[in-house]
């Protein structure tokens, strides 16, 4: 059965001096603030559409490669994943690089990181993001 996630953002103003609120519509988890600085320059606090990229990816992932683990034989006891994304200004999101270091006994350095480069190509967020260069970093705790 397909589901459907949403979420809105109330915008005022223009883009470099206004502001937005990110609603969490599906899950009710509250709201988060949203600017142009929070985005290009520092957060300060706020929220910006890469952060929440990076949240969908890593959790994305992580979901991906421990049903990949397990699928496998060889359950994962903890996975613990980061994704960073790059944003330039004028040009758009320019990278994803997932970082994941995991336990999971039974296998060794070579089939974790296989298992992680599958898990990269194929996790839905991956899919949807697959015209972006996304790079990993894997490795056994």
């Amino acid at each position: 059965m397909a589901t459907t996630r949403s979420a809105h953002t109330v915008w005022e103003g223009n883009l470099l001096e206004g502001s937005g609120t990110v609603t969490f519509d599906s899950s009710g988890i509250g709201e988060q603030a949203v600017s142009w600085p929070s985005r290009a320059e520092q957060a300060g606090g706020k929220t910006s559409p890469e952060e929440l990229i990076a949240a969908a990816h890593s959790s994305c992932f992580s979901m991906a490669f421990s049903n990949g683990l397990d699928k496998a034989g060889t359950p994962p006891t903890r996975l613990v994943t980061s994704a960073d994304v790059t944003f330039q200004p004028g040009t758009g999101i320019t990278g994803i690089h997932l970082t994941v270091e995991g336990t999971v006994p039974g296998m060794d350095e070579a089939a974790f990181l296989a298992a992680a480069e599958d898990a990269k190509v194929n996790c839905p967020v991956s899919q949807a993001l697959k015209a972006t260069p996304i790079t990993l970093t894997a490795k056994l705790a």
